[in-house]
């Protein structure tokens, strides 16, 4: 088919994204995290318009560890009241995801066609981590968004080396200072230049004083995208750059970053801080949806098939523009490995190299489709399985709305399998529908608000609940519970079952009455493992 098709379904398939974004933004519950981090973009505001006088921010809990891009734009909205605050948070956070998106479609459009443009947009929008986490991932999402825009930046000055024009280095320079704007982990964009330019020059330059010459003129191209990544995080990230040792600081909270808290991985419960070290990769093998998974598996057999010929590949100069790519997947898996640093939910804290791994994905059905083109009969039986794999994930998202970052492929079982083996609804947003179930309940009329107990921030059953609800702390007094089920919240407890939220018959969410408990039956017992 002409590029122009494949172009054409491409800008189709952002109509689609972005009408839908627009009809579901309302449909998000609010994220544990997701109210401190406001609180820190208001703070910052405070600390620009007094002058830097007002430094509260840098006080307020561990959040001037994170650099706050998106809670200051979130705040400076929040003035406008334009929307309810947390609905535009998380449209703005969706807002972000659909940069993610156009950011990988120019990402394989540089190293494929359009065709594998288009295949990498839907890999991508096929990912519940990604286009199910972005109304209320605000902190993760834009993270990687700014980092696949480094990533393609990158890409496009490996390209260029070592002549880089002034206008891709300034580019470059802000989606890395973005990335540090929001997190420390930025600074994985600068190591993925810093690999990519060096493994660059072996490929460019016979010898090494031409490959040092190489690597110096590319860094002082370079010059203006380390000045702007700079001062675009101090705008955003002001602690980070009060001291010289901040940045080290941020650096050593985060490797040794543990709290007491449980994570499971495939039926295994652990502490944060013990999770085996594969415990990545093992998320990753049952997150990403087997259409991603094919590709991948495409890649690899292509690659084998033909290694004379792709061996040739990797020795020319051509190859130096897939050595981004390579190393924005392979650094951060071999960190993780090496490392073993605390982790949970699932892929979250990880959630930058899905874009990398949905190219690479559609690099392996583009070339595998490119292979088969001389069996029209083995041609049509992949494509039909392509097209098999993409309808049965897009039809479980539809029924899993707005849950869909809870999805799991099949290789974790069926959903009700899958959400007792892995983490489930970390994010708590079915409470925003179980306390519409709530408000439902034919309930006595009295002058004293019912008191909730809340497994989750306070917020987020407070927020949606009317006047005749208090979410309170008092676990013991409440007369009502609102709990996600996941890691068994919902059993810390007791009370007769009066509403759920289910999806594909599986319970995400429980509202429990406690009215008609007696002694020891309003005590909290711990969550069983």
């Amino acid at each position: 088919m002409p590029s122009n098709f494949y172009r054409l379904a491409s800008y189709g398939i952002f109509a689609v994204l972005g009408l839908f974004t627009l009809l579901t933004f309302k449909h998000y519950g609010i994220s544990n995290d997701e109210e401190v981090q406001h609180v820190y973009g208001r703070l910052l505001l405070d600390f620009y318009q007094s002058g830097f006088q007002d430094q509260s921010a840098f006080h307020y809990k561990n959040l001037y560890l994170y650099g706050g891009l998106f809670d200051v734009i979130a705040a400076l909205l929040e003035r406008a009241n334009l929307l309810w605050v947390w609905d535009m948070r998380h449209l703005l956070s969706a807002m972000f995801g659909l940069l993610g998106l156009l950011g990988v479609y120019k990402i394989a459009l540089t190293l494929g066609s359009e065709r594998t443009g288009l295949i990498a947009l839907l890999v991508l929008a096929l990912t519940a981590a990604w286009t199910g986490a972005m109304f209320t991932h605000t902190k993760d999402i834009p993270f990687a968004t700014c980092m696949t825009w480094a990533l393609y930046y990158t890409i496009l000055v490996c390209k260029a080396a070592p002549a880089v024009p002034m206008h891709i280095s300034i580019k470059l320079g802000l989606a890395v200072g973005c990335a540090l704007g929001l997190r420390i982990g930025g600074g994985f964009a600068v190591v993925y230049l810093v690999l990519s330019l060096i493994v660059s020059s072996v490929v460019m330059a016979n010898g090494m004083s031409a490959r040092l010459h190489y690597l110096l003129v590319s860094s002082w191209r370079l010059v203006p995208a380390a000045l702007i990544a700079f001062m675009v995080m101090a705008i955003f990230w002001p602690w980070g750059v009060m001291s010289p040792s901040h940045p080290a600081e941020a650096v050593k909270a985060f490797s040794n970053f543990s709290f007491n808290m449980l994570t499971i991985d495939n039926g295994l419960v652990t502490s944060i801080g013990e999770v085996p070290r594969t415990y990545l990769l093992h998320y990753l093998l049952v997150r990403l949806p087997e259409i991603c998974l094919l590709g991948l598996l495409s890649l690899g057999l292509v690659v084998v098939l033909n290694l004379g010929k792709y061996k040739q590949c990797l020795a020319s100069k051509e190859s130096r523009v897939y050595i981004p790519l390579l190393v924005a997947i392979l650094f951060p898996l071999a960190f993780v490995l090496a490392d073993k640093p605390a982790l949970y939910n699932g892929v979250r804290h990880f959630t930058f190299v899905l874009p990398p791994l949905a190219v690479l994905a559609a690099l392996g059905i583009d070339q595998a489709w490119i292979a088969l083109q001389s069996s029209k009969r083995i041609l049509a039986a992949y494509g039909g399985l392509c097209l098999i794999l993409a309808l049965t994930t897009l039809v479980e998202l539809v029924q899993l709305h707005p849950y869909q970052y809870i999805f799991y492929n099949h290789l974790a079982g069926d959903t009700a399998k899958a959400e007792k083996q892995w983490e489930s609804d970390y994010w708590s947003s079915s409470l925003r529908e179980a306390s519409k179930a709530l408000m439902a309940l034919a309930l006595p009329t009295r002058q004293s608000p019912y008191l909730v107990a809340v497994c989750a921030e306070n917020v987020q059953g407070s927020a949606y609940l009317d006047h005749r609800f208090q979410v309170t702390k008092d676990w013991v007094a409440a007369e009502f519970y609102m709990s996600s089920t996941n890691m068994n919240c919902d059993q810390v407890l007791q009370g007769e079952v009066v509403a759920e939220v289910k999806r594909l018959d599986t319970v995400l969410a429980v509202v429990k009455d406690r009215r008609n408990l007696v002694g020891e039956a309003h005590n909290a017992t711990p969550a069983p493992r």
